[in-house]
């Protein structure tokens, strides 16, 4: 379950961006959007859901960016650039887009996040100095990072590397650390590589395996972050398959039916030896079944909630936190309502699945929907091109603040809550029809 992440000097967000899922104070209703997990004697609680405003190029695709830098950077353990993998998400791998444009001078990076797994409560961190934007050959290094679990300081590092109390992880260590404990601080000590994250390098080899794998899986299999609509393209394989055999899935089928496609099946065809399946159209015709490329016959919508139906599948079932970018594309607002309701439903999510996602469509903005401290906002300011981000609940309840009864969507439009842009267009078309009448 996944409580905060922060992120500084990341494209757009030079100042500190904290991203929260954890419930904000004196917020009362919709109690079900609660998610509850007992660490020790305390209990941590999350949002279940997160929606995002903002106008375009406010920076919203750019939190889910940093996520998604974050988990990859982490994943492969270093701050050095990896090969291009067709992510569309370019920083994720070319690091040296992501600090601030606007920066003459190096300034750090830093990512921090704050999750449970497993009755674990993890807290991780790091800076590093990548240049300024855009500097490929800048020597880069890792100038903090920092290990807690359950409120623990495990490990710390800026200057340099600081071993702390390990009794609170002494379950985990590997085996026999007691007798080689010495050596293993000393040799990781001196063995800290400037452009390598400790945690996933020294930590893991000569403290902790099991911890990091519990980070690691959390990150790779739970952390599930699509970054840009038209990137979303379910990969499916199936195993001993013949060529050009065709594959239905019933609840794939199912989820289909109940959005609305009835006329046909949808299923996977294999063509080749690499077992790498494309979804098909199964259509019967003069009664003779015909399978079709299902980007030949069905909308982009429905390809697109083909792709992304299992991934919800996955995140209920898992407890995973989803977070996508536009969620909302070509999909009717009634089905993306029903599912938000399921991820509310405590008696469907009893996994702590979580759903985050950025939007345009403002019927969201809804209190009966959502707390104020789900509904997020991020906004850009004109003359610096920063962005800011914020929640409705940091309006507070006064006069001045929200309640949970008010127009959400009308306060939005009248710009009470900024994350907005009046945009006109008329002048542009005037200067293109008067150009063409002088011609």
């Amino acid at each position: 379950m996944l409580l905060e992440f922060k992120a500084k000097n990341y494209k757009s967000f030079k100042n500190e961006l904290v991203f929260s899922l954890t419930p904000a104070p004196k917020q009362k209703g919709l109690d079900y959007s609660i998610l509850k997990e007992k660490i020790g004697n305390k209990i941590y609680k999350g949002l279940c859901s997160a929606v995002i405003y903002g106008p375009n190029a406010s920076g919203k695709t750019n939190i889910i960016g940093a996520m998604d830098t974050f988990k990859s950077i982490v994943l492969r353990g270093n701050i050095r650039n990896a090969e291009e993998n067709g992510n569309p998400n370019a920083a994720s791998y070319r690091l040296e887009l992501i600090p601030n444009y606007t920066g003459k001078y190096a300034e750090p990076v830093c990512f921090s996040i704050k999750f449970t797994s497993n009755g674990l409560l993890i807290e991780y961190s790091f800076s590093a100095d990548l240049g300024t934007f855009l500097d490929s050959d800048y020597r880069r290094k890792i100038l903090s990072e920092k290990l807690s679990i359950n409120n623990n300081l495990i490990f710390s590092r800026d200057t340099g590397l600081q071993i702390h109390s390990l009794d609170p992880i002494e379950d985990f260590l590997v085996n026999e650390f007691e007798k080689n404990a010495d050596s293993a601080k000393a040799l990781a000590i001196s063995n800290l590589n400037d452009e390598e994250l400790f945690l996933m390098n020294g930590f893991k080899h000569l403290f902790s395996s099991y911890l990091v794998s519990q980070i690691s899986d959390w990150l790779e299999n739970k952390f599930i972050i699509m970054y840009q609509a038209n990137a979303i393209r379910l990969m499916r394989k199936f195993s001993d398959t013949s060529k050009n055999s065709i594959y239905v899935e019933e609840t794939i089928n199912d989820a289909v039916s109940y959005f609305g496609i009835k006329s046909n099946t949808l299923g996977y065809i294999v063509k080749d030896d690499n077992k790498e399946a494309q979804l098909c159209s199964l259509l019967n015709i003069d009664d003779k079944n015909v399978a079709l490329p299902a980007i030949f016959f069905e909308s982009y919508g429905t390809i697109r909630f083909v792709n992304l139906f299992p991934l919800i599948a996955i995140a209920l079932a898992n407890g995973c936190t989803l977070v996508v970018d536009e969620f909302d594309a070509s999909i009717h607002p009634m089905a993306l309502m029903n599912i938000i309701n399921i991820f509310h439903n405590d008696e469907i999510n009893i996994n702590r699945a979580q759903l985050v996602f950025n939007t345009h469509n403002p019927i969201f903005l809804n209190g009966n929907l959502y707390r104020r401290d789900e509904i997020k906002f991020v906004d850009r300011d004109e003359s610096t091109h920063l962005s800011n981000h914020y929640s409705l609940s940091d309006f507070g309840v006064g006069k001045s603040g929200t309640r949970k009864h008010q127009d959400y969507m009308k306060h939005y439009f009248v710009d009470r809550y900024g994350a907005i842009k009046n945009v006109d267009f008329t002048p542009i078309f005037k200067e293109i029809i008067s150009q063409k009448d002088e011609v």
